[in-house]
């Protein structure tokens, strides 16, 4: 039928587009050496200690799995009470039946183990969600963007110190990405500082400041960019509005959160950014 036919054309024109651009990627340099020719030399890298991953023949799914918001908000009240929990502790951003299911899928992939009363995850002890959401996103740039990308990257740097949650290279160009699973209540000046601190000393082609929530942007997270901006420039830049509560800064620096989602706001991002730039 001809629906049909247009849709396997779609299919077909996306898997031709994510092929040339990996075939671009393989043709200019490697990330590490895009980093290097800046004086950037990764010291480490990836920590695994705090992952909560299932084994790798479930890996494809669990990733297709955290791509729902309210898994994702499961996850971390599971971490938050990883010793001992009830139904009740973690469902507060799904129906009972829907968590009864979150529960059960990872017991069956061996993440969680059933004791007398209640649960407890059966791998850890895991300090947060942050390590398994750097990797969740930096695994949307590899399959979803044929994209270069590392996470949880450390440096030694004289000046600007700290993690860089997420570096990826697209079509040639270095993107750095702030990730953030702490909701915009507890995300503090200090770290919109650290943000373009970082931005300033590896100055990367785009930079995205991304929080893990569907709450608005314009409420705290976009004012804390204008207090930072003030103290920074006599003049400073204007934060405008893409869409939604995806925001821009000179067409370079963009501010996100995973309302619809997380992969479908990248994408914005990116065709905004390589629009303009081209």
């Amino acid at each position: 039928m001809p629906e049909n036919k247009t849709f396997d054309e779609s299919r077909s024109l996306r898997d031709e587009i994510r092929r040339l651009k990996k075939s671009l990627s393989e043709l200019t340099p490697p990330l590490d050496v895009l980093l290097k020719r800046r004086g950037f030399r990764i010291y480490k890298k990836e920590p695994s200690e705090d992952l909560l991953l299932p084994d790798n023949k479930f890996i494809d799914n669990f990733y297709d799995m955290l791509k729902k918001y309210s898994f994702r908000l499961f996850l971390r009240d599971v971490i938050k009470h990883q010793k001992f929990f009830r139904l009740e502790n973690v469902t507060r951003y799904a129906t009972s039946e829907v968590t009864k299911d979150y529960i059960e899928y990872l017991r069956n992939m061996s993440l969680v183990e059933k004791l007398s009363g209640g649960f407890r995850l059966s791998i850890g002890p895991i300090k947060s969600f942050g390590e398994t959401l750097e990797w969740f996103v930096a695994e949307i740039f590899k399959k979803e963007f044929a994209a270069e990308a590392i996470w949880g990257i450390r440096f030694k740097r004289p000046k600007v110190g700290g993690d860089y949650d997420l570096i990826a290279k697209v079509d040639g160009s270095i993107a750095y990405m702030e990730i953030k699973s702490s909701p915009p209540k507890q995300i503090y000046q200090k770290e919109i500082a650290a943000f373009f601190d970082r931005v300033s000393d590896l100055s990367p082609e785009m930079s995205i400041f991304f929080v893990d929530t569907e709450l608005r942007m314009k409420d705290k997270i976009v004012l804390m960019f204008d207090e930072e901006l003030n103290a920074r420039y006599e003049n400073p830049p204007k934060i405008m509005r893409i869409e939604k509560e995806l925001f821009q800064l000179e067409d370079k620096i963009f501010i996100i959160n995973a309302k619809d989602s997380v992969a479908a706001n990248i994408e914005k991002v990116l065709s905004w950014y390589f629009r303009r730039s081209s």
